[in-house]
């Protein structure tokens, strides 16, 4: 049993992986494309005073730190609260739909990792 729990957790935490690490990196080659879809961010960048740009750059780095803790194994608890925070917000921001539905897939198995029994079975 404790082995499959440490694979279970191998597994959650490196699909999870693979999606904060594909957009983090994506927002780096594609920025114009999160821009348009992120209506509420561009908002933000202009009451914060940065340009819009620069808040999907600061997003993206933050999903690159979700996806490598989750590779590494290291304060994973803490990124995956980050990241579904994240998702949170963006589910509020842009309301409930067919992204909203992944979102929520995302967000349970984060919720997983957050709440994954103890350290003695992650492997």
């Amino acid at each position: 049993m404790w082995q499959s729990l440490r694979i279970s957790h191998l597994i959650l935490r490196l699909s999870l992986a693979v999606v904060f690490l594909w957009a983090g990196i994506d927002k780096f080659f594609h920025p114009d494309h999160w821009m348009l879809s992120a209506h509420i961010l561009t908002r933000l960048a202009g009451f914060i005073h940065v340009s819009a740009v620069s808040v999907i750059y600061a997003l993206g780095v933050v999903e690159l730190l979700v996806g490598l803790s989750l590779v590494i194994n290291i304060f994973v608890d803490f990124f995956a609260f980050v990241a579904l925070a994240l998702i949170i917000f963006s589910i509020l921001s842009y309301g409930f739909g067919e992204a909203a539905v992944t979102s929520l897939g995302l967000g349970g198995g984060l919720l997983s990792l957050v709440f994954w029994p103890s350290r003695n079975f992650r492997g």
